[in-house]
């Protein structure tokens, strides 16, 4: 039982190897790059629309609410990031009923990568809201000795989110491969849709977890009133 896609190996030549993960990844985005291409391509703003167009609303719509009950007051500017992420994460998961594939975000690389992105994500839109000076100086708050404690925890956060979602991913595959050799059919069919279902919790999490960070990045700190002049 192979317990991440890097243990596939399709072709090797020396030092470079293309594994599980990367066919795996480059074919899930290619799937979502085309199937939203399709998608798209014939939507109209009638009273009748497709089933396509209706769930791509329901969707967008869900995506949109939650990034803004975050606290991000512009959703549709982080929208294409964090949607992104939660599409990518559950297609991943949904992925594994289909006989053959194996989730890439089984493999820490994978994982890394995405909360890499996050990493880099979080200062860029901080930035683009306050300010170089501004978003810098936040680490210097409350005061200097906080700057290494606060960029700390900026690392912590980002491997964290990677072990975080890499474990519970591949913990739901180990799972359902060790039932399947030691128990019936049924019984594995059951666990596999709970772990259709952690991974879109998963994939939910990952992603509330980005836009919390992202908005307290963006978060803008209002000055203190000054106190009336006495008369």
């Amino acid at each position: 039982m192979r317990l991440s896609p890097d243990e596939m190996i399709f072709w090797q030549h020396g030092f470079f190897k293309l594994n599980g993960t990367i066919v795996f990844t480059w074919g899930l985005m290619l799937f979502l790059a085309v199937g939203s291409k399709l998608i798209t391509r014939k939507l109209s703003t009638d009273l009748t629309r497709s089933r396509w167009q209706n769930l791509l609303e329901i969707v967008v719509t869900g995506i949109e609410q939650q990034i803004k009950e975050v606290g991000l007051s512009q959703p549709r500017k982080y929208m294409g990031f964090l949607g992104t992420l939660f599409l990518f994460v559950a297609t991943a998961s949904l992925g594994t009923v289909i006989p053959g594939f194996e989730p890439p975000t089984g493999s820490l690389s994978t994982t890394a990568a995405l909360a890499l992105c996050v990493m880099v994500a979080v200062p860029l839109f901080g930035i683009e809201r306050q300010g170089m000076k501004a978003y810098l100086k936040s680490y210097l708050e409350p005061t200097v000795i906080m700057l290494p404690f606060n960029i700390i925890s900026e690392v912590s956060r980002t491997l964290a989110l990677a072990v975080r979602l890499f474990g519970n991913m591949m913990s739901g595959v180990m799972i359902i491969g060790i039932l399947v050799t030691i128990t019936p059919f049924i019984f594995p069919i059951v666990m596999t849709v709970l772990g259709l279902l952690t991974g879109m919790v998963q994939a939910y999490i990952f992603s509330i977890l980005a836009a919390v960070y992202i908005a307290a990045a963006t978060r803008v700190r209002k000055a203190k009133p000054k106190p009336a002049p006495d008369i």
